[in-house]
């Protein structure tokens, strides 16, 4: 028997006037009514991407009823404003998550940024992700958020691995356990009524695949995965975690330990299997809140049955929310002929919605509905980008910066003796869902010219080196950037020298003294074995590039910690 909620526990802890809220409203909503909480929509400014919205978002709230709500893009202030709309028009609270993995930058497009999954990992302290999180809460909360999907509770083991290279926060149980704590601590300190989701249920980062684009499959036998991920997940339980996204990521060693029957064939993503959501999750770990699928455009979904039939078995499996629409009136009608049909059962159903009610009320959203208080107001946005919140970004990268290696003690590279720079910058071409920064390239030349350096950036289109003794004589010292950043186009991304076997590729190593610096990705030694000084700084933002020189001229010293996935298991990256 599928383990249903005791809205009495934790997470939610109800009782009173809250507890009886969520009876009251459960009992009065019709057959469409639940159905319309268990769908969170994605709302986008000036065009409906995933959603396939029509008419406007008062009449969306007035024929769905959603339960929740996501948006993309958008300022702190047209943030506010679209949020409160929708609030004002929702006869039910709604919940309204943002992805704030690395502050407030993940609310809203003037928020700020304060440091990856892989940057506090790197720092070594606690500070770090707790003021990651403290700033998520704080720049989120004024906007209208109440919920926020994160932390990334993943363990990076594959080197490989491109969707949580930079967002998971170690590649062990311990230091993704003690990094993810610090960072929910601080949401849940940033003094709003703020849910913390975790993700990606049962766990990326032992393959290197994308579920945007395939099945992802976590292949580790059900012993490694309770001595890992599972230790994860319990502790973030037992801490009281509201919500855990669960990831289109298969677990088939434990889906078969658990439902001997199943065949390669009936081997389903961790959204589709009620194995791993009902008998793993919610009973064996005891998980009482809400789960809700990812993004539900995601291949690793989608490759799975009809989507007619994989909507309504989202909720029938165990989770409690479906993450987006695809075509609202179509997706809407798949659910309820699903529970017409009976593939969600009235106890599954009501069950989910006990679940996506209990946390609402948890929030106090009613209350502050009731009360007229669920709405925020412009003054509220005085600390989103504060002064504070910017020192402690500076404070983040300083702790995190850092240098892998320095064989040639090549370092430090300054005016005095390295004046003439070839800065050499790599960034990503094309494709997925983020993009590089466009000012970072000319951020990082100011910078340099500003310390009094005499900078030559070069274009990589010319394949002609010209006589290595000339370079010798024009050139005091290169440094190579790799800003590539992305994901969701490709399983892969690695660096793509501009023309084969052209002037930036790095031929130069043993000519003048090179310094490579990757603002993304923290395994790009794979494809640079033979560069000597290399450095991982995480973020291309202009508080980062500003430290990084400073680091490079010796003017303050690399605090950061590497992994042992920065060699990519290739011996001569050490040398």
């Amino acid at each position: 028997m599928p383990r249903t909620v005791d809205l009495r526990a934790v997470p939610y802890e109800l009782d009173g006037e809250r507890l009886d809220w969520v009876e009251t409203t459960l009992a009065s909503l019709t057959l469409e009514q639940k159905v319309g909480q268990l769908f969170f929509n994605l709302f986008h400014f000036g065009e409906d991407t995933f959603s396939g919205n029509v008419g406007t978002n008062e009449e969306i709230l007035a024929r769905y009823g959603i339960g929740g709500a996501r948006y993309h893009g958008g300022s702190a202030v047209q943030v506010q404003s679209l949020l409160n709309s929708l609030q004002a028009a929702s006869s039910i609270p709604l919940l309204v998550a943002a992805n704030c993995e690395s502050g407030g930058n993940g609310a809203c497009g003037d928020g700020t940024y304060i440091a990856t999954g892989a940057q506090c990992d790197a720092a070594k302290t606690d500070d770090v992700p707790y003021r990651t999180g403290l700033v998520s809460g704080r720049e989120s909360g004024p906007l209208g958020v109440n919920v926020i999907f994160a932390p990334i509770v993943d363990i990076l083991t594959n080197w490989r691995n491109t969707i949580v290279n930079t967002r998971a926060h170690g590649t062990t149980a311990t230091d993704v356990i003690r990094s993810t704590s610090a960072k929910a601590r601080g949401i849940r300190d940033a003094g709003e009524d703020i849910a913390v989701c975790i993700k990606h249920f049962p766990g990326d980062g032992t393959e290197e695949r994308d579920q945007h684009l395939v099945l992802g499959v976590n292949e580790l036998e059900p012993a490694e995965w309770d001595a890992s991920f599972g230790q994860v997940y319990a502790h973030h339980i037992d801490a009281g975690v509201e919500m855990i996204m669960a990831g289109h990521i298969a677990l088939p060693a434990y889906s078969k330990a658990l439902d001997p029957s199943l065949t390669d064939a009936d081997v389903m993503p961790a959204t589709l299997a009620p194995e791993l959501l009902q008998d793993l999750l919610k009973t064996r770990l005891g998980f009482n809140g809400v789960v809700i699928t990812d993004a539900s455009h995601m291949l690793g979904m989608t490759s799975a049955m009809r989507r007619q039939d994989y909507v309504p078995r989202a909720i029938a499996s165990g989770c409690d929310m479906f993450l987006f629409f695809n075509d609202m009136a179509e997706d809407f009608g798949f659910m309820v002929d699903g529970v017409k049909a009976g593939v969600i059962t009235a106890e599954r159903l009501d069950d989910a919605v006990r679940r996506v009610l209990g946390l609402k009320a948890k929030l106090g959203l009613p209350g502050k509905q009731a009360s007229g208080t669920l709405l925020r107001t412009p003054d509220d946005l005085a600390v989103v980008g504060c002064e504070e919140h910017l020192r402690w970004q500076a404070e983040a990268a300083d702790a995190s910066i850092t240098l892998v290696k320095n064989t040639l003690d090549q370092l430090p590279i300054r005016p005095e003796t390295h004046r003439r720079v070839r800065l050499y910058y790599l960034d990503t071409e094309g494709g997925g869902i983020y993009s590089s920064s466009p000012e970072a390239r000319d951020t990082f030349v100011a910078e340099l010219e500003r310390r009094g350096f005499e900078v030559t950036l070069n274009d990589g289109a010319n394949r002609v080196k010209g006589p290595t003794l000339a370079y010798r004589d024009e050139v005091d010292a290169a440094i190579v950037v790799a800003n590539i950043v992305g994901y969701a186009a490709e399983n892969n991304y690695r660096i793509r020298w501009k023309t084969p076997m052209s002037t930036d590729c790095p031929w130069y190593v043993h000519e003048v003294p090179t310094v490579m610096v990757s603002l993304n990705y923290t395994t790009h030694l794979h494809d640079a074995t033979m560069v000597k000084a290399y450095v991982n700084a995480y973020h291309d933002n202009a508080q980062t590039i500003r430290l990084v020189v400073d680091k490079i001229m010796g003017d303050s010293e690399f605090k950061g910690t590497y992994n042992d996935l920065v060699w990519t298991d290739k011996w001569q990256a050490k040398l």
